[in-house]
């Protein structure tokens, strides 16, 4: 599966990363800042774009200590000044590889669609501690959203465990093993049930097949913007269409129905225009409780 492929290269580039920073410790800076500035932009990539969810976030911060450990080491470490300095090409290639992976660095804070603009809401668990395992504003965080209909600030939320990780396993096929699967959904907001599915089947991870129009759902519709949550699990919800709801009211469970590949609560809203259907409305970016979360953040709710 693709996902043991992503774990692999963000582990062994972790490593490369960081021997990079060590060998460049070796030499004086004006010998080997090309490698220390790749080391050290390829470390900080992989830090906020890894896939180490898959195993534990603790491996993440794990490997943020070993990039500060490795550089005091450089700070700290003898120069052998007799050393040569690497080729003018490969200074060159390592400059303009660090160049590319700051420019993506950057745009995992700013994204690609400018100023955004936002919806205050209330998170739709009680406690735990949950994951964004995709989001942004848009390119690069946000990629898979980033080409459905404008959902470019979109978000797929999971829930950890005490170990760190999305689930008992890093891949399984018992719905049961992944943490939220089956979690409480509570309205974000006050609104109206504009619409309410739940006879949609949970898919069995990782097949997909059933699609997006299998979906089970709610849509909250307020004065001012429509709440889409949706790959509820089936059966599961205690409310129905036509039906105003409060916010922090139980809606349903988390499932993995339609386009799903784990259990996982997607959510995104829309500006509300009455003109149009709910998903041609403005995106707006989510803020919970006053503020906004990016690809690969953990909220806290106690």
């Amino acid at each position: 599966m693709i996902v043991y492929t992503l774990i692999g290269i963000t582990l062994l580039l972790a490593g490369y990363s960081l021997y990079l920073v060590w060998k460049a410790g070796s030499r004086p800076v004006r010998k080997t800042y090309s490698y220390l500035l790749l080391g050290l932009s390829l470390c900080i990539f992989l830090y906020l774009f890894g896939v180490w969810v898959y195993i534990s976030i603790y491996l993440k911060y794990l490997f943020g200590a070993l990039i500060l450990f490795v550089c005091l080491g450089y700070i700290f470490r003898k120069h052998d000044h007799e050393a040569k300095a690497p080729p003018r090409w490969k200074r060159l290639s390592n400059l303009v590889i660090s160049a590319v992976l700051i420019f993506i660095i950057i745009l995992y804070f700013t994204g690609t669609t400018g100023k955004p603009r936002t919806v205050e809401l209330g998170f739709p668990f009680k406690s735990g501690r949950y994951f964004v395992l995709q989001g942004g504003k848009g390119l690069p965080t946000n990629v898979f959203h980033f080409s459905l209909r404008g959902a470019i600030y979109a978000m797929d939320i999971v829930k950890l465990n005490k170990y760190g990780g999305r689930a008992d396993k890093i891949f399984s096929r018992n719905l049961r093993d992944y943490e939220i699967f089956n979690d409480t959904v509570y309205a974000p907001c006050d609104g109206l049930v504009a619409r309410a599915v739940e006879e949609n089947p949970d898919n069995i991870p990782p097949n997909m097949n059933r699609g997006p129009k299998n979906t089970n759902q709610v849509l909250l519709e307020t004065p001012g913007y429509y709440v889409f949550m949706a790959h509820l699990k089936q059966n599961s919800l205690v409310v129905k269409e036509g039906e105003y709801v409060k916010k922090g009211q139980a809606l349903g469970c988390v499932g993995n129905s339609g386009f799903s590949t784990e259990p996982h609560l997607h959510i995104q809203v829309h500006a509300r225009n009455p003109d149009t259907n709910w998903y041609f409305g403005h995106p707006l970016f989510i803020l919970f409780n006053g503020k906004g979360y990016l690809l690969n953040e953990v909220i806290t709710v106690k």
